[in-house]
């Protein structure tokens, strides 16, 4: 009866689940967009200050975003953990669990301003620019004031996608970026009394966005809709044992995703010594496929929500069928974009340059960008599918081996030519994709026997 029934239920699956994926995809890829915008007018308005102001804020947040990232990803523990519990119907346990977050917040937020607050020691150690190294320091310092805010603002947003709400994110990114573009004007140029900052005057308007998100992502935590939760009910102290269990699960997430952005950004540091040229057009190149990376990630988080609340409802039929649409989907998705970009690289490398050298060599690394985005999205989207089980630890160990001891050793041993003619930039973009196409099989065979195994799901959902 229960086949018969589970059978009956699939037959109207593709369209209601497809739609739920939908609707939970796209506010959390607009949110995505608008964050990464605020970057980009970082960029625009500090570069037109001078060379300096731009350079000082690009390497502060070359220092800061990537262990900002980990610490978010730990804290990302929280949307498969209240997703499993909305399913199972356990909805007033979610409180709990949103406290212990917040202290866990409070804990990486310490941490970090730690971090930044040395970040003079750190650019010691490397080659930098010196006269850069002031304006960084006074960005990092400056942005520093709103880290905590920012750590809450996860948490909150975190619970409302664990339950299914994405909209809050969305709404408040884009709030987010259109605040952000006169407190920058203010701050960077100086206006209304302020004096004229530069490039630290990003950081006073960061730090001034991140309160706003969470005073934003504070009321809509208010609401009615979140009460049955109790988050807001009363006081707890640390629990260390319920943040252990956080830890497990988030600290893999954290370190998975600093994997990729760890390989991404060395890749653009060993690029150095080619030339201003050859750095330019992968920068290009790669912020191409950084926007087209936003489609497959969106995809990747509502399929932890989705997988998650079937997990957690006992649905692991209904949980797999998900994770393969999800993944049908995305790559879907990935041949069109690969198309377009395939056909328009040439146009969309004008759009960043004039330099005819850049340009032809940006438009053929994007030909990689057309085919490795295809592995790209199957691998981010099913990451986020295993996250629903959470199943963090195997996919932390997936991207360690591929991105740091298969893809950069080919990328090293093609680009500086240890065995051959150095190919350059083409042979670090095969490296990545050969590490794209290595994590994608990996973690896809990791799904497929994983969707099979259900005592294996049950122990994963107990953790």
């Amino acid at each position: 009866m229960e086949t018969n029934q589970l059978s009956a239920e699939q037959g109207h699956m593709p369209a209601a689940e497809l739609s739920k994926l939908v609707r939970l995809a796209l506010p959390i890829l607009t949110a995505q967009l608008a964050q990464m915008a605020m970057v980009l007018v970082d960029t625009a308005m500090a570069g037109r200050v001078s060379a300096v102001d731009l350079a000082g804020v690009a390497l502060g947040g070359a220092l800061m975003w990537p262990v900002m990232m980990f610490v978010m990803g730990v804290l990302q523990a929280v949307t498969p953990t209240v997703s499993h519990l909305n399913g199972a119907d356990r909805q007033r346990e979610v409180g709990e669990v949103i406290r212990q977050a917040l202290w866990l917040a409070a804990l990486g937020a310490a941490l970090l301003i730690a971090f930044v607050l040395n970040a003079e020691s750190v650019y010691a150690l490397m080659v930098v620019d010196p006269a850069a190294i002031p304006v960084s320091v006074g960005y990092l310092a400056a942005t520093a004031w709103g880290i905590p805010a920012l750590m809450g603002y996860f948490v909150l947003r975190f619970l409302c996608e664990g339950l299914g709400f994405t909209r809050p994110a969305m709404f408040i990114a884009v709030s987010a970026l259109v605040v952000k573009i006169p407190l920058n004007y203010v701050f960077i140029y100086g206006a209304f009394g302020m004096p004229a900052m530069g490039g630290v005057g990003c950081g006073v308007a960061t730090a001034i966005v991140m309160w706003v998100e969470l005073g934003l992502i504070l009321l809509v935590a208010s609401r009615p809709r979140f009460q049955l939760t109790g988050w807001q009910r009363r006081f707890s102290w640390p629990d260390w044992q319920m943040m252990a269990r956080l830890m497990g699960i988030g600290i893999p997430i954290g370190a998975t995703m600093f994997f990729e952005m760890g390989l991404f950004a060395v890749v653009a540091l060993l690029l150095g010594r080619f030339g201003a040229d050859v750095v330019a057009a992968h920068t290009i190149a790669i912020n191409l496929g950084g926007v087209t990376f936003m489609f497959p990630l969106a995809l990747g988080m509502a399929a932890t929500i989705r997988v998650g609340f079937n997990v957690g409802a006992g649905k692991y039929e209904a949980a797999a069928y998900v994770a393969k649409l999800a993944v049908g989907l995305t790559l879907g998705v990935a041949v069109l974009l690969g198309i377009f970009v395939a056909v328009a690289r040439h146009s969309i490398a004008a759009l960043y340059s004039t330099d005819a050298q850049v340009v032809g060599l940006a438009a053929s690394l994007m030909m990689f960008v057309a085919v490795f985005q295809l592995f790209d999205s199957a691998q981010a989207t099913t990451i986020g599918a295993l996250r629903g089980y959470k199943d963090t630890r195997v996919p932390m160990a997936i991207t360690l081996v591929g991105y740091w001891c298969v893809g950069l050793p080919v990328a090293l041993t093609l680009g500086y030519g240890w065995l051959g003619a150095p190919m350059g930039a083409y042979g670090f973009w095969i490296g990545l994709t050969v590490a794209l196409m290595f994590v994608a099989a990996s973690v896809l065979s990791r799904l497929w026997w994983l969707r099979r195994n259900p005592s294996v799901i049950v122990s994963l959902a107990h953790r």
